[in-house]
């Protein structure tokens, strides 16, 4: 099962032009659902002009050589290895959910544009194993880790709109791993699983202009922009974070010492401090 790819037997019944035809409109669809997400919400727009708004009140110049290496550190932090995230569990089940969604859609595409001549072994394997790592970092998500369920003590199965991108995704893979399963083992029905899969990757690929699949797109511009303004000293018109102890910055703060006095205690990690589970 896991070294064979499930779509040479498939190309028996559906001929291979067909189910490469399917790959490129769900390309299509995305990328349609992507655009219409930043028309609609102006993301473009919003960045263009947050970027302006960011070159007007900097403190100093940040030179190219400066930029690409904040690029670097956004692909390397943001991007690669999500160390945005503090909380471990919620990282690795993103990474292990990132990762598996990127091995699986990729192999898909290779395995199924190499028909109808023979795929690797390791194609193969890698699709499976994209397909296992979704779902243990997608359920894990879903039953343990979303803030509505774990701090919320909301039930799992409480649906919205922003979870149809989650939802389709294990779907997606959840049916694609028994549809291989039950073709590899000759089983009755492997076609009605075959279908629930297709039914749930055209959902997953067609619903992007109403799901969370946009985002993954502008998160990582976002991050860049961030560190560029922190660079920069613009900081998204926030404040610096000041040392409460400094004789200036209680000149500049004339009522600081007055609620806080001269030496103000530290506060500690305030809201870290514990899990929010107070439902």
């Amino acid at each position: 099962m896991f070294t064979s790819n499930p779509f040479s037997e498939l190309a028996g019944t559906i001929s291979p032009e067909i189910m490469q035809y399917y790959v490129i409109a769900m390309v299509i669809l995305v990328v349609v659902g992507v655009l219409l997400d930043m028309r609609h919400k102006q993301s473009a727009k919003y960045f263009f002009e947050n970027s302006k708004k960011a070159e007007k009140n900097a403190k100093r110049s940040v030179a190219g050589g400066e930029k690409m290496s904040l690029l670097i550190a956004t692909i390397l932090n943001e991007v690669l290895t999500s160390a945005e995230f503090q909380n471990p569990a919620r990282r690795l089940s993103h990474l292990l959910t990132m990762y598996g969604f990127i091995i699986f859609v990729v192999t898909t595409a290779m395995m199924i544009f190499a028909l109808p001549g023979e795929v690797a072994s390791t194609t193969a394997l890698l699709w499976h194993v994209g397909a296992l790592s979704l779902c243990v970092g997608g359920y894990w998500f879903w039953f343990g880790i979303r803030v509505d369920v774990n701090s919320e003590g909301l039930p799992w199965n409480r649906l919205n709109q922003g979870d149809i991108f989650i939802v389709s995704v294990l779907a997606t893979c959840t049916f694609a791993l028994i549809w291989s399963f039950m073709q590899s083992s000759a089983m009755a029905g492997s076609m009605i699983a075959f279908a629930l899969f297709i039914i749930s990757a055209t959902v997953l690929f067609s619903t992007v202009f109403w799901s969370k699949f946009a985002h993954m797109f502008f998160k990582p511009a976002a991050a860049f922009q961030k560190r560029v303004t922190r660079a920069d000293g613009s900081r998204e018109n926030l404040p610096f974070d000041f040392d409460l102890t400094d004789p200036a910055i209680h000149a500049k703060f004339p009522d600081l010492p007055e609620y806080m006095g001269k030496n103000p205690e530290n506060m500690g990690p305030g809201i870290k401090r514990e899990q929010p589970r107070h439902y």
